[in-house]
């Protein structure tokens, strides 16, 4: 994994915008209306040499696929980043119902487990914004069909993660480039759907981990970057109710490390790069924990790089957490310096400031300049290509001052 030797690296968090042929294209596969499976193929191919294309175009120095071979099947799929692995693991149960409609239950004294989706604490304390569909905020469509462990999990994604490796590579080698970053979700996360087969929560999370390695493994012998995604690890605070004490959950999250480092065991850390956020809907978030109670936990994943939000109003003042915390030597961060939670477009001199401010704490060599989160979906494409050039923009006049 490159670090910033000569100017700031800029990369992102990985969704993109998906072009309207090829989410028209995946609503036909997903509906069995479309045959030529050879022919879908080629198209996604397409895409993605397209996307790799554009971000080089714009000054993105380690691109991603954009997540085009996760399964959408409309415009706005605020969730393929998790929900593509249902249809690579083997012992789930698809059923018509999903967690979000669970009647939320109070976890019992000293017990920490997760009470709720649909009601988080967030959600709760703004009602009334929430189901006001005029309010602009939103949790984003939830999974009609919603899947439930009832065997054994294995993985079963080998063809679709080969595919999607092609394609990317393909993608990389069209631009030019070497060096690109594809995304995966992590056991953590992806231990939040349901589960009937294992009896304990913690055989199910490190089976999650056990079944998911196939794909790290993969991504990181194709010789790409692995990104695990694992907003779990500060959202699943707004779903404990009622509140636990941060140690309790510090605890909790812990374990769900654990698991990921059991994952990643004997991979080369300097391949593998984590991404935290606290859930990239759009609603106030005044219940999210504070990165300074959570930034050892996500220290303790073993890989070289941290991707976490920096950019949005709720979390942009908690740069001043690297005043505290020392970045483990050989490690780099990812600061979101433009945000998926506005629709403003961050001006290039502001995305700099931002920039600046990581490069005085954990030094410039250390940081790249990333999202807070995915754009795709959360932003109308145009808006989030907009971003895009104004990240690299705003990287190039740090970088300026930094390498003068």
């Amino acid at each position: 994994m490159r670090s910033s030797s000569t100017h700031i690296l800029t990369s992102h968090a990985g969704s993109l915008p998906r072009p309207e042929h090829l989410i028209e294209a995946n609503r036909a596969r997903a509906a069995g209306e479309a045959s030529d499976e050879q022919a879908f193929q080629a198209q996604l191919r397409a895409a993605v040499i397209d996307v790799v294309r554009q971000q080089k175009d714009l000054g993105i120095d380690i691109p991603g696929d954009g997540e085009f071979g996760k399964a959408m099947g409309h415009k706005i799929n605020y969730g393929a980043w998790w929900s593509y692995s249902f249809q690579r693991l083997g012992g789930l149960e698809l059923t018509g119902s999903s967690l979000w409609d669970m009647p939320p239950r109070r976890r019992q004294p000293g017990e920490v487990v997760l009470t709720s989706f649909g009601d988080r604490r967030d959600r709760e304390k703004f009602r009334a914004a929430y189901t006001d569909p005029e309010s602009g905020v939103s949790t984003g469509p939830r999974p009609t069909r919603f899947p439930i462990c009832t065997g054994p999990l294995t993985y079963t994604g080998h063809a679709a993660i080969a595919a999607d490796i092609a394609n990317f590579k393909a993608g990389l080698a069209a631009a030019g480039l070497t060096e690109g970053f594809m995304t995966s979700v992590a056991p953590g996360s992806l231990s939040r759907i349901g589960n009937k087969h294992y009896r304990t929560e913690e055989e199910f999370l490190f089976a999650c981990a056990n079944a998911m390695r196939e794909e790290y493994k993969a991504i990181v012998d194709a010789g790409l970057i692995l990104q695990l995604d694992d907003p779990a690890i500060a959202e699943n605070w707004d779903m404990i109710n009622p509140e636990p004490t941060v140690e309790e959950y510090r605890k909790f999250s812990m374990r769900r490390v654990e698991a990921l480092n059991h994952a990643i065991k004997g991979m080369p850390r300097d391949r593998i790069r984590f991404h935290l956020c606290w859930g990239s809907w759009h609603g106030p978030h005044t219940t999210d924990i504070p990165m300074r109670d959570i930034v050892d936990v996500m220290l303790a994943v073993q890989c070289q790089a941290y991707s976490f939000e920096a950019g949005n109003v709720r979390h942009e003042h908690e740069w001043r957490v690297w005043q505290e915390v020392k970045l483990p030597d050989e490690k780099l961060v990812l600061p979101g310096v433009v945000s998926h939670a506005t629709n403003v477009v961050e001006h290039p001199e502001l995305v700099a400031d931002r920039i600046l401010r990581f490069a005085s704490l954990v030094g410039r060599e250390r940081v790249i300049a990333a999202t807070d989160c995915g754009l795709g979906g959360r932003v109308h494409p145009q808006i989030a290509w907009a971003k895009l050039e104004t990240l690299a923009q705003g990287a190039a006049l740090a970088s300026r001052q930094l390498w003068p």
